[in-house]
């Protein structure tokens, strides 16, 4: 893993005077130094949240005695909070169909240094993308879904990305739905992209329903899925527009480059620490 060089802090609280200046005094207490302090106050809720990030060379304490000693102020504060070890690299498991133009995407960034992941094992559930995992010497796992074998697919996922001690699983244009237990195991874990800008056109053939509508302007979603199909609270969305004379096929292709940014994107945040899961939305602090 290296060293540990610094720390990210993710914050959720009650909104109320003087969090900011507690929270970088008990850093600066610490000799710690803040690279970044972003956070938003939603005034029609009451909530505080904040990410922190923040260079640990020269504490004046132990780098776990920091993390602990935190906890009284935290409590002070009402605050649900959460500390990452810089540098890192989570855990990830993707998962696929048929298509393989997201799945390309994540490996060439991964590959590039953009997403600081470790790309356990590729899952599919159909063949096609295995010559993709076997080109950048991934293992790859054909899990049979069909029919009633659905279930048992999906518990033999779930021992895989145990067995892998995944972190993140990433259905990258996976069409199957994921079961309500599955979506609780991995609560906050699991990334979906779908293929239209949500809450639009949920489900099957989205393009084909955005032809249909007429629509001025497609789109994807990158969120997080929970047991309400394509409900999952949003990371991130692309949209591209649209003209009289496209045809599904089209929208399908203007479609592809919306998913693979929407996705890259999503995906970032999620490993960067710039998202708190609040109810049904996500708070993205994007960089």
């Amino acid at each position: 893993m290296g060293k540990i060089n610094g720390l990210i802090l993710k914050v959720i609280c009650p909104d109320q005077p003087g969090i900011v200046a507690k929270i970088a005094n008990y850093v600066a207490g610490h000799d710690g130094s803040l690279v970044e302090f972003a956070q938003f106050s939603d005034t029609l809720v009451s909530k505080f949240f904040a990410r922190l990030e923040i260079d640990t060379s020269s504490l004046n304490v132990d780098l776990k005695d920091f993390m602990n000693g935190f906890g009284t102020l935290g409590r002070s504060l009402r605050a649900e909070w959460h500390f990452r070890a810089l540098p890192y690299r989570m855990r990830t498991t993707v998962l696929v169909t048929k298509t393989d133009h997201c799945l390309h995407e994540i490996l060439w960034r991964a590959q590039m240094d953009e997403l600081p992941v470790e790309i356990t094992s590729i899952i599919g559930n159909r063949n096609h993308c295995q010559d993709v995992a076997q080109r950048y010497g991934i293992p790859f796992h054909q899990i049979n879904m069909d029919g009633e074998d659905r279930e048992a697919g999906f518990k033999k996922i779930h021992e895989i990305l145990e067995s892998e001690q995944v972190e993140l699983a990433v259905l990258a244009r996976f069409m199957q739905i994921v079961p309500n237990w599955f979506c609780q195991s991995y609560a906050g874990r699991l990334i979906n992209i779908h293929h239209s800008f949500l809450p639009a056109f949920i489900g099957a053939n989205p393009y084909r329903q955005a032809y249909e509508r007429g629509v001025k302007l497609i789109g994807a979603t990158c969120h997080y899925v929970t047991s309400d199909l394509d409900a999952g609270p949003i990371i991130e969305q692309e949209v591209k527009r649209v003209q009289h004379f496209h045809s599904p096929q089209d929208l399908s292709r203007l479609g592809r480059d919306c998913e693979r940014n929407a996705l890259a994107r999503g995906i970032r945040y999620h490993v960067h620490d710039r998202t708190i899961i609040d109810g049904n939305r996500a708070i993205v602090f994007p960089d």
